[in-house]
């Protein structure tokens, strides 16, 4: 493969989270001879403004669930005319493959819909992708025995002023051996304790889940042009096994003639984090 022809990857990020958390991806990525760009979506990582009182030490929980959030107002159409600037901006020759992960699935798939001639192939990581829209009232075929929703619900900040954001305070862990522990098994277990540190502290305190709208649906006539990957994680305790196979069966029955090319990689939510080099070697594999 002439170097001019290979693809470029260009990586979305989950909730809470931002650019930086592809970081041990793109360097893998990189010794196989491969260009990426990792994107910061509206209000995550390097365009948003996280407040201050995120970082104090000793935190000051009032400040902090007082503080204004860089997420106010910002919508799944912001996200895609962003992702979509980004792949018109990109000057590499070779063909553009979009990855997502978690929630970011949500972007990538409305980005496949909004432009679909733009990409040669969309890569879920364990990622969310609606294929019926009764996903959006949260009606699942499965039972969701999730690890995340408890985790999560130990470090939600309450009096948050901002609709429709949710702030989390991931830090809190770096105190409390037994939170750091439940966190880590719910995301990212096959990782070190070192690893999961580096992830804590990378984390955006704030997302929103107005991006759970009509809007991320999967499109037959648009999305369902695009060749598309679905990389199952058999030890992921976020986005269970179940509900990963749940959205491959939907997306297949909407797009029968362009089924998913479904995989399975023994890693947690956030491997690529821990394990990046199994993970570019299958994104690699794909082209």
């Amino acid at each position: 493969m002439r170097a001019d022809s290979r693809p470029v990857f260009v990586c979305v990020h989950g909730g809470s989270s931002n650019a930086r958390a592809w970081g041990p991806l793109q360097n893998e990525l990189a010794l196989l001879g491969y260009r990426s760009h990792a994107v910061d979506l509206p209000g995550h990582g390097d365009l948003a403004d996280t407040p201050a009182a995120y970082y104090r030490q000793p935190q000051d929980v009032t400040a902090l669930a007082a503080a204004p959030s860089a997420l106010r107002g910002v919508t799944l159409e912001d996200n895609v005319r962003h992702v979509v600037d980004t792949l018109r901006r990109l000057t590499a020759p070779g063909p553009i493959v979009l990855v997502g992960n978690s929630l970011g699935g949500l972007t990538i798939s409305a980005v496949a819909n909004a432009a679909p001639e733009l990409l040669e192939r969309v890569v879920y990581l364990s990622a969310l992708c609606l294929g019926d829209p009764a996903m959006l009232t949260g009606t699942w075929d499965g039972v969701d025995n999730n690890l995340l929703n408890a985790a999560v619900a130990r470090i939600t900040v309450p009096g948050v002023r901002d609709p429709g954001v949710v702030r989390l305070n991931w830090r809190a862990a770096h105190a409390d051996p037994d939170l750091f522990a439940v966190l880590k098994a719910a995301i990212m277990a096959d990782s070190t304790d070192h690893q999961f540190r580096l992830l804590l502290d990378s984390l955006d305190p704030d997302e929103t889940y107005s991006v759970m709208e009509p809007g991320a649906l999967v499109r037959a006539g648009t999305w369902g042009r695009v060749p598309h990957t679905y990389v199952r994680l058999s030890a992921d305790q976020s986005l269970p096994l179940a509900v990963q196979d749940h959205m491959i069966r939907a997306a297949d029955a909407l797009t029968p003639h362009n089924p998913f090319d479904v995989h399975t990689l023994a890693a947690s939510h956030i491997g690529y984090f821990s394990r990046p080099r199994i993970f570019a070697e299958l994104l690699t594999s794909l082209v």
